[in-house]
């Protein structure tokens, strides 16, 4: 849910004021889609966080960089290149569209200063960034070649076109009665229909806005207005005019009952009466907010690492399916012995090759029931005996095979159920490397291994108790395997849920027994760091680390353990969501 070119007026107005006159200290790219200009000014230092994701695509400043690959990308270098200690001159809009643009002083050969430009399309799927220098492009991360658009290329030596203005009207630049006179003319479309029509840089959420706030229904044909009607509109204009004017302190975001995002606006909004409407004191503070709701920011690799697991997982399910119809097959194998059994007992009075079935009373019925067996009439009495000895082998040699088959199927789904478990807990670029390595350590990632030394060695989660007792959560095999023999001592309590994938849990007691409010909030970390998140009643087995071992070839994250107990407990979200905010990203 992106901000409409109304919003962004006041965004870049905000972002001019924050970072005009700081150099770029750093440039960063941490995903495909993302971009980090480190901005130092006076006293501090900013980050500008660019992000042309289709699904919130925005520029705010932030907070924390987020982690960064251990190679930069080629588009990164491109502006490391370019752009790095440059000093920005100015952030502005494009004529009230859904573009923002950085203008950069650069120190060229010579001593002379040159400008260069960033240009951010903030356009939905269409969103890009753009360098230019001299209206020529210099990169661009989203390259727009013939094939996939005939209107518009974006490429490397282009010359960059900016998008025709839009035959609206500008409320920044014209009278509002300009702006009424162009909407009674359109009196065949509902109102937030002609008002988008007529005002420049307005969306469907600030045009149903405008309506609300002049107290008519968005979707009333505007034949149907009344003079009254349109001075209410005329108000309910004028005071969005003034709000994005400036930037006014009351930019606000809405989220349904579900917290999804529905709604972003740099001015208040009012029309969502049954939603949850929050409200920050900064742009940036709300589009940041978004951005985290929205999941705007994806981890390198991560969703490619997903997609990987399910379909492993898929496949393994899959195999499981056949694995035991095969075995259901090889079940009927007793039914070959017996018949054999009873040809070898009744051989004597049968002759070769006469009959293709012969009919015989079964040696194992105590009712004395006859048994019906095919014959091979190319082969003797004899040597049926032995075809059916021969097929009663394979199958029970087959039988086990399966099992054995069957029974590795289901070690690695639990193992894939695991890893599965493990990205929805990674939240670091370390994290995720630590899963790629295990990935292509197992088979599954067909990739060579690569050593990085500047990607540091992920942690796993600390939580502090109410009582200050600390607990550790791990976020992925690798980890729990670290957590639980290296980083945890003999006498610390260790968790997991009962053969339900999930993290390895510890509390740091060293010994002494937790009280029982630690070990019940323990356990609810296990649940909810676990596969059975949403579940109730969810068995949680608890031991002293001494007592857990790694069988030797085991995968990682799996373990075997003895004196355990069991807690059966269903999370309480009013004492664990306090703990879970704990968690730094």
């Amino acid at each position: 849910m992106s901000l409409d070119g109304i919003s962004m007026h006041p965004l870049a107005i905000e972002l001019d004021r924050a970072i005009t006159g700081g150099r770029i200290d750093r440039i960063n790219q941490p995903n495909k889609q993302s971009v980090i200009l480190s901005v130092r000014q006076p006293g501090r230092n900013l980050l500008v966080h660019i992000s042309i994701n289709p699904q919130n695509p925005a520029v705010h400043l932030i907070e924390r960089a987020p982690d960064n690959p251990p190679e930069p990308p080629m588009f990164c270098m491109v502006l490391r290149k370019h752009i790095e200690t440059a000093r920005i001159a100015r952030v502005y809009q494009y004529s009230l569209d859904r573009i923002i643009i950085l203008d950069m002083d650069v120190l060229a050969a010579g001593g002379q200063i040159v400008t260069k430009s960033l240009v951010v399309e903030l356009m939905g799927k269409y969103s890009n960034i753009i360098l230019v220098q001299e209206e020529n492009i210099i990169d661009v991360l989203r390259r727009v070649g013939t094939n996939s658009s005939r209107i518009r290329t974006l490429l490397p030596g282009d010359p960059y076109v900016l998008p025709p203005v839009q035959n609206k009207l500008n409320l920044l630049e014209c009278t509002m009665d300009d702006v009424i006179a162009s909407i009674q003319n359109k009196p065949e479309l509902k109102l937030s229909k002609a008002i988008l029509d007529t005002c420049l840089g307005f969306g469907p959420v600030t045009a149903k806005e405008a309506a609300f706030s002049a107290g008519l229904p968005h979707n009333q044909p505007v034949s149907e207005l009344e003079d009254s009607d349109f001075t209410s509109l005329r108000n309910a204009l004028t005071e969005i005019k003034e709000a994005f004017t400036e930037p006014c302190g009351e930019a606000c975001l809405v989220v349904d009952a579900n917290h999804k995002l529905l709604a972003t606006a740099s001015f208040p909004l009012h029309y969502y009466i049954n939603d949850t409407v929050i409200k920050f004191s900064t742009i940036s503070e709300m589009l940041a907010k978004a951005s985290s709701i929205a999941g705007s920011f994806q981890l390198p690799d991560r969703e490619r690492f997903k997609k990987l697991i399910k379909n492993e997982l898929n496949r393994a399910e899959h195999k499981v399916d056949k694995l035991k119809e095969d075995i259901a097959t090889a079940d009927n194998a007793e039914e070959y012995r017996i018949k054999a059994d009873n040809l070898m007992t009744y051989q004597y009075q049968l002759k070769d090759r006469a009959d293709a079935v012969v009919t015989v009373m079964n040696i194992y019925s105590e009712t004395g029931e006859a048994i019906s067996i095919t014959m091979d009439q190319r082969l003797s009495v004899s040597e049926n005996v032995q075809a059916y000895y021969k097929k009663y082998d394979k199958l029970k040699r087959g039988k086990e095979l399966l099992e054995q088959q069957l029974k590795k199927c289901l070690e690695d789904i639990k193992y894939l159920a695991s890893i599965e478990t493990s990205l929805e807990a990674s939240t670091s670029l370390a994290e995720i490397n630590d899963i790629k390595t295990e990935l292509i350590s197992n088979g599954i990632l067909r990739e060579s291994l690569k050593k990085h030394a500047s990607v540091k060695q992920s942690q796993p989660f600390s939580f502090t108790a109410p009582d200050g007792t600390v607990i550790l959560v791990g976020k992925n095999n690798y980890q729990n395997d670290r957590l639980t023999f290296k980083i945890s001592n003999p006498g610390d309590i260790w968790l997991h849920t009962q053969e339900i994938p999930g993290s390895h849990v510890i509390i740091r007691c060293d010994g002494e027994d937790p009280s029982e409010d630690t070990l019940l909030l323990a356990s609810y970390l296990a649940v909810h760091f676990s596969q059975a998140a949403n579940s109730s009643k969810v068995p949680v087995d608890y031991t002293r680390c001494r007592f857990v071992k790694k069988p030797s070839g085991a995968k990682p994250g799996f373990v075997i353990f003895t004196n355990q107990s069991t807690l059966y407990v269903t999370p309480q979200e009013e004492l664990l969501n306090p703990i879970l905010l704990q968690a730094r990203e």
